[in-house]
């Protein structure tokens, strides 16, 4: 057998690429079935609303429009509620709007133009309600009930109805919090602010619905949660599983935000109304206003200590703003916030976490979803403490961080602990501890953070199969959503098989050709698909051994696999396609491998940002960025370091310009040029330290995930180093260079 890897740990590039570049590759807004009609909505202008009447005279005249197949409203379709787990949102907008941007009215029509002078003809009248925009306010005592009919909604969570307009609630304890208060010398208490994120990706939310002519639903859509979006839609049209189809395409970016159902059922009402394909793709306009962004949070943590910088006990309270409706979020309790108090020696741990609803946009998952907002709280109070103690925040997070034998504050025991040997290494690469530049007219500052992450779980079933010509063929139901992991799987099996792995062929099921695929999200596609490959191409490897023995003779012992042939020593190798042709025909193997989360294993992060304020204009100039990783084998170099960029950028955009802004519950940022993603040229020197631990992780080769983690602990290393620079603490983000120089300049007048 091959004893070194040939594949595996290459930087190579992405198999998938080509297809993407040239144009071969089809997304949801390329599909064009004949007689396509294009799908448009009517949406609120009011974050909260009562509908009085939709003008009946107005429809009728926008369903005369030439080119008009169709007008719907609620009264059009039946009044089903529809959601990932929570089902709370109607399809249209029915008696209220609950957000400034919700659907009200629908029209399929032949092209844009027609659609919008459609639109523009229907008369509603609303009046108007007094919106809750602040989720603080939302479950104050006596405010508002937003959902009335909460209780009758489908996929309520236990505790949700704690307080009135809570959609979800959520309790983690450990030990006994005010027993640890009362052993603490000074207890610290901050509150930290949030904004919405949007996930900025490519391409906009799509799809294209056909109830054919045989009576089934033909949906494309890019979700990268096929089998949900098909049990969604089944739930909000009342139609067997069996009858719905999603079929594959390429996804173009996703980074958490296209896990559910967005349009498809309105477009489902649309096609059946008028017999034709309807394509319903959003603006941009409408993505910002209407899409599912990260959720903005209001954290308050309580920390208490010795004055040695022991940490007594530790409480988080964490108010999550789900916007009007719940639908899009993807479990059905919270999960938030569960280990937001940080990879710390705690003995006393409570965490109070709350989803709320409040009169702005509905928000869903994004990048390690809840994360960013708790971890960014946690540990820019850490820095607060630690500096109010006269400790270095370096000292406090190293006497405090976790090590082997020690319980996590929720009483975990995590396995191979590599927190402190992560800290080593990003501090060693950063040059935390050597002197700081000092450039005229610029403060400069240093702050780190920690973070650790689970490694993700699902159900993912593969199909590998070998024919006569020797061509490989891979089968999956997993939606490429442009991370590279295609490029992975490949990589595993050509190692298996001995084959290049740009040469093995991939092909997308729909969810007709497999029961059931978890899908992409929650970093476990490397985990759990990884694992149904590799186990897939050992029960391959099996047969072709099987059929090496039968025909030659051959040890099954000492049968390998090199460059596409099968092989034993001091023999002539034969071909994958001769040893097919022996076996009588196509050589297969299937493999579904399941996994639940391992509360066991974790993977550290710590990351160190520099900084230069300009002391006349309040700018922050990322100067430097160290990225360290608790990792295990790496299985494309290439496509890790890409991951990696990718969160240090997401979660520097998260800081310090990603700003999606309200006017009394109206979003004003209604372009990407308004809403200021960072670009190659706001990146830093970035620098990347990965740390392989010796037992690896869950992954085939024994690999962790890095998808996610990276981006949670990027805020609060730079607003530590903001506050190691200027002395300002920042409770709030994104920070922009407005707010910063009016708190210097308020410390500067107290001076």
């Amino acid at each position: 057998m091959t004893s070194s890897y040939e594949t595996i740990g290459r930087p190579v590039g992405r198999a998938e690429g080509p297809a993407k570049v040239t144009g071969q590759a089809i997304f949801p807004a390329d599909v064009n079935l004949p007689g396509t009609l294009v799908g448009k909505c009517l949406r609120s202008p009011f974050p909260y609303a009562k509908i009085v009447s939709i003008d009946p005279d107005s429809v009728t005249a926008a369903r005369q429009v030439l080119g008009v197949h169709a007008v719907l409203t609620a009264d059009d379709i039946p009044p089903h509620l529809v959601g990932r787990m929570l089902r709370d949102m109607p399809i249209l907008a029915r008696d209220v709007v609950r957000f400034a941007g919700q659907k009200v009215v629908a029209v399929a029509a032949e092209d844009d133009d027609i659609a919008e002078e459609a639109l523009n003809l229907v008369q509603i009248e609303y009046e108007e309600l007094e919106p809750i925009l602040d989720p603080s306010d939302s479950i104050k005592p006596g405010a508002p009930v937003l959902h009335p009919n909460f209780t009758d909604y489908v996929g309520i969570p236990d505790g949700a109805q704690a307080y009135p307009n809570a959609a979800g609630h959520g309790q983690w304890k450990n030990g006994d919090v005010e027993q640890g208060f009362a052993e603490a010398d000074l207890i610290f208490e901050h509150t930290f602010k949030t904004n919405h994120q949007h996930q900025a990706y490519i391409e906009p939310h799509a799809s294209v619905v056909f109830l054919d002519n045989t009576g089934r639903v033909q949906t494309w859509v890019n979700s990268k949660m096929p089998f949900q979006v098909r049990q969604q839609l089944s739930e909000g049209i009342d139609m067997p599983t069996d009858q719905i189809r999603v079929n594959p395409t390429t996804i173009g970016g996703d980074f958490g935000g296209k896990g559910g159902f967005m349009d498809t059922h309105l477009g489902f009402w649309l096609s059946k109304t008028t017999g034709r394909p309807v394509r319903m793709a959003m603006t941009y306009i409408e993505e910002l206003m209407a899409g599912n962004p990260r959720h903005p949070a209001v954290m308050t943590f309580k920390t208490g200590v010795k004055k040695d910088g022991t940490i007594t006990a530790r409480q988080a309270h964490l108010v999550y703003d789900s916007g009007g409706y719940a639908a899009f979020k993807p479990q059905r309790g919270v999960t938030y916030g569960s280990r937001c108090l940080g990879p710390y020696k705690i003995p006393h741990g409570h965490i109070d976490s709350y989803v709320v609803y409040t009169n702005q946009v509905p928000c869903g998952s994004m990048r390690a979803p809840g994360d960013p907002q708790s971890i960014f709280a946690a540990e820019t109070q850490i820095d607060l403490i630690a500096r109010a103690l006269g400790i270095d925040p370096l000292e406090f997070r190293r006497k405090n961080l976790v090590q082997d034998d020690d319980a996590s504050p929720m009483g975990h025991y995590w396995q191979n602990i590599m927190g402190l040997r992560t800290m080593d290494a990003a501090v060693k690469e950063s040059g935390y501890v050597d002197a700081k530049p000092k450039t005229p007219g610029k403060l400069t500052g240093r702050g780190m953070a920690v973070c650790e992450r689970h490694v993700g779980a699902g159900s993912s079933t593969v199909r590998i199969s070998i024919d006569s010509d020797g061509v490989v063929t891979l089968y999956t139901a997993l939606p490429d959503t442009g991370s590279g992991f295609y490029t992975v799987l490949r990589q595993i099996l050509g190692q298996e098989l001995g084959v290049a792995y740009d040469e093995i062929e991939l092909e997308n099921w729909s969810t007709d050709d497999v029961d059931f695929e978890t899908g992409v999200g929650g970093s476990r596609v490397t985990h759990v698909a990884g694992q149904a490959v590799y186990r897939a191409a050992q029960e391959l490897k099996r047969q072709l051994v099987t059929v090496a023995a039968d025909s030659f003779g051959w040890p099954e012992g000492e049968t390998g696999f090199s460059q596409g042939q099968v092989t034993a020593p001091g023999q002539t190798s034969v071909s994958l396609a001769d040893m097919v042709s022996r076996s009588g025909g196509l050589l297969e193997a299937d493999h579904t491998y399941d996994s639940e989360r391992d509360e066991d294993i974790t993977v550290f992060c710590v990351q160190i940002a520099e900084v230069d304020v300009d002391v006349e204009t309040g700018q922050v100039q990322l100067t430097k960025f160290t990225t360290a990783h608790d990792v295990g084998a790496i299985l494309n170099p290439l496509g890790h370091q890409s991951q990696i960029d990718g969160t240090v950028m997401q979660g520097i955009g998260y800081a310090l310009t990603e700003d999606l802004q309200y006017d009394d519950g109206h979003v004003t940022t209604l372009s990407m040029g308004e809403y200021k993603i960072p670009t190659m040229p706001d990146m830093p020197e970035l620098r990347t330290v990965l740390v392989q631990s010796e037992s690896g992780g869950p992954t085939p080769y024994g690999g962790k995930s890095i998808g996610e983690q990276g981006i949670s602990s990027v805020a609060p290393a730079i607003i530590n180093a903001i506050l190691d620079a200027t002395g300002v603490s920042i409770a709030e983000i994104p920070v922009s260079s407005e707010k910063l120089l009016r708190a210097m300049e308020g410390i500067r007048a107290i001076d």
